[in-house]
């Protein structure tokens, strides 16, 4: 490995191209554009990757962690299979996925792209405290400023989830209480990067990964054309172009908190449902740096590392 790269570690619910598992459609595939644009990278030497539940089931997004390593890597990337569920902290288990994370981390420093639930990052935490030191940065996608700001799908009241923070609480708790660094990427500042059927068109023409990746964004940019977008947004690749290129990504220091409020997913949700949420403002709490905006020539630039 050459000195001069940064080493990360990919932790990831990869599931492009995946049929969702739990009801009609088609799931994300904007993980896929994060592993592509890292494994694309010259800046970066890519450790390993630990696969995730989250977008798909635990076996289809290690499949999918497997193939995309052996068919686009230019070197050996190991894959290892994480947790399947969220943390119960009354049962915590050794992992083949944590283990391997924590001999990288002993081997030396190294940040953390974790763009699925933080779970394996958090049972890691729990079972090699130690090692806490070990990890430069790790970089989420999750939170919001306020509970009403909405995750907006569209034009026809569809609001998504914060998935990942959603989908285990309890690593965000486990995180800030270990004082890692954190980077969030939160739906604020992806709502503002587009992926169009030109820019597919132009993925169309490139290499064998921007052919994978294009063929398999058809079905999601439908999906998201039938909620009266234009596009859809690349959620996880806020997070890796942070990695690669932070000049093109601005953010500022917040302090983060977990409140429960009234769940903002639900139609007519008269007081019947509440769910946790992950703020970041000024008030007392855990020091994070929050990403917000990109600059003006974010766009041309994330094609031009992606082709």
């Amino acid at each position: 490995m050459t000195t001069n790269k940064k080493k990360i570690w990919i932790d990831t619910d990869l599931s492009v191209g995946m049929k969702r598992h739990h009801r009609s459609g088609y799931c994300d595939v904007d993980d896929g554009y994060a592993v592509w644009q890292l494994m694309r990278s010259s800046s970066v030497h890519i450790a390993g990757i630990s696969a995730v539940f989250g977008n798909t089931l635990i076996d289809n997004a290690y499949a999918l962690s497997v193939e995309m390593s052996e068919k686009f890597a230019t070197y050996s990337i190991p894959v290892f299979k994480g947790y399947g569920q969220a943390i119960d902290l009354a049962k915590i288990e050794h992992n083949e996925a944590v283990d391997a994370l924590a001999e990288e981390l002993k081997r030396g420093p190294m940040t953390i792209m974790a763009i699925g639930p933080a779970t394996n990052i958090g049972v890691l935490l729990l079972q090699y405290p130690e090692l806490k030191d070990q990890i430069q940065e790790v970089v989420l996608v999750a939170g919001r400023r306020s509970p009403t700001d909405y995750f907006s799908i569209g034009n026809r009241g569809n609001r998504a989830r914060d998935l990942n923070f959603d989908l285990d609480n309890q690593a965000f708790q486990i995180m800030f209480q270990a004082g890692v660094s954190i980077t969030l990427c939160p739906f604020e500042i992806s709502n503002k990067v587009w992926i169009t059927a030109r820019d597919l068109d132009l993925l169309k023409t490139g290499d064998a990964g921007c052919q994978y990746l294009e063929k398999h964004s058809r079905n999601w940019l439908a999906q998201w054309i039938d909620q009266g977008a234009e596009g859809f947004n690349p959620f996880d690749v806020l997070a890796s172009h942070y990695i690669i290129a932070p000049e093109d990504i601005i953010s500022e220091n917040l302090n983060a908190r977990l409140e429960i409020h009234i769940d903002d997913t639900i139609v007519d949700n008269d007081k019947e449902s509440f769910k946790n949420y992950l703020l970041c403002d000024h008030q007392p709490g855990y020091g994070v740096k929050y990403c917000y905006d990109v600059v003006p020539e974010y766009h041309r630039n994330l094609m031009q590392t992606l082709l």
